[in-house]
């Protein structure tokens, strides 16, 4: 009689606990599959790299990568001076703005 009580109790349980490893196995399986389509290495059972990549092409994608945020730096530090530049302007008061156009008029020599 308790063995049956006891099996219900698992038959009851069994849908759920199938949920939970069925949820579990397709975000391990999504989450390779997004690791290995954006490049990231796998990880073995202890997070060690299971196959870094060291390829020419990974190095030349490296320094392009690179390349391309310095000059986004540089150009991102350019728009803060002229930001700076523009705050200056609105703030400043109209008549020493206008002093200072009426200097950029006059022709230096």
């Amino acid at each position: 009689m308790e063995n049956i009580e006891k099996l219900a109790f698992v038959s009851q349980l069994f849908p759920f606990i199938a949920i939970i490893v069925s949820v579990s196995v397709g975000g391990w399986v999504l989450t390779t599959w997004l690791r290995i389509k954006n490049g990231y290495p796998l990880d073995g059972a202890w997070g060690q790299a299971v196959y870094p990549k060291n390829s020419d092409e990974t190095i030349e994608r490296v320094k392009l990568l690179s390349t391309e945020n310095a000059q986004l730096k540089a150009e991102l530090g350019s728009i803060k001076d002229r930001l700076a530049t523009v705050e200056r302007i609105v703030t400043d008061e109209s008549h020493s703005l206008n002093q200072e156009i009426e200097n950029l008029r006059i022709p230096r020599n």
